[in-house]
């Protein structure tokens, strides 16, 4: 196999990656619903602001790569949700479903031949689309270790299963 169709293989890994730390699928899995908008003493974030900025900035790093017309949102503002729970039945879920969507586009990217890893975004300020991959890779295992803990602290660590 080639050095780039390996290192593309590897982002696609990395993207959802299960081996080093729990995965997407089983950090938001079964949480009560009633413990979604709860933030633990001493944190700043609830389970659904992790989620939604986790999806937003997701979000946000794939429109980069594929809009030529792109043009950031504002900081810190439009990256996290305007309150700390669920504004409506159903938005965790829709949240959780978009965020998958947008990883699979993402690791479709890293897939595309027609895709050079190394280029520089041509809309970009240097930055490349390996570059752009490896960053959404990093933010997300970050902030789904800290809803691990947030989970923890909110005694719903272990996912329990049959939940909702």
């Amino acid at each position: 196999m080639d050095d780039t169709r390996s290192l593309r293989k590897h982002l696609i890994t990395l993207l959802d990656w299960k081996d080093a730390h729990v995965g997407f699928d089983a950090v938001v899995a079964n949480i009560p619903p009633d413990l979604l908008g709860v933030k633990p003493a001493g944190l700043p974030y609830s389970p659904w602001e992790l989620l939604e900025h986790l999806r937003i900035a997701q979000r946000d790093i794939l429109d980069f790569c594929r809009d030529p017309s792109y043009s950031a949102p504002s900081w810190p503002a439009d990256y996290w949700p305007p309150t700390p729970g669920p504004p409506a039945p159903g938005a965790w879920e829709a949240s959780v479903a978009a965020f998958r969507d947008d990883r699979l586009a993402l690791e479709r990217l890293a897939g595309d031949p027609e895709v050079d890893l190394f280029a520089t975004i041509p809309h970009g300020e240097g930055q490349t689309y390996l570059r752009e991959l490896l960053l959404v890779a990093d933010h997300n295992a970050f902030h789904l270790g800290e809803l691990v803990v947030v989970r923890r602290l909110l005694g719903a660590w272990p996912p329990v299963q049959g939940g909702s």
